[in-house]
């Protein structure tokens, strides 16, 4: 599956977030309710996915990101390779259930209340891009 972009140009605030999720339905669904709150939303279906995005030199300030997916890294694997490569990009990893012992930092559990998450993500996002 392909990554997408949000239609138009980034809001003026700043709230540029990458979502990644293997879970269409999922993953639909929190674009959605970040682009209602006014998030520039790009969306890859995998950690690999977005590490290529990322790799690519286009920023964001948010990465929303499973923990379990398929391909060559979890997404607590993309979270640290986030940390020592862009320490300025904010990672928020989610999971139904976390088996990975080395992640220490707090995981929003799935189910997760989308419209909530999506105010939360954005105003981290736009404190992260500082002034517009």
């Amino acid at each position: 599956m392909s990554m997408s972009e949000s239609n138009g140009e980034p809001q003026p605030h700043g709230a540029r977030i990458l979502v990644v999720e293997d879970e269409p339905l999922i993953r639909f669904g929190i674009a959605e309710a970040l682009r209602d709150v006014g998030a520039y939303v790009v969306e890859a279906a995998s950690a690999d996915e977005a590490w290529d995005y990322l790799s690519s030199g286009e920023m964001v300030d948010v990465v929303f990101t499973d923990h379990r997916m398929p391909g060559s890294m979890t997404g607590r694997q993309l979270a640290s390779r986030i940390a020592r490569q862009y320490p300025a990009i904010k990672v928020i990893l989610t999971s139904a259930y976390l088996d990975d012992r080395e992640w220490t930092a707090p995981v929003l559990a799935k189910p997760y209340a989308v419209n909530q998450t999506a105010e939360a993500l954005v105003r981290l996002a736009r404190r992260c891009a500082g002034p517009s």
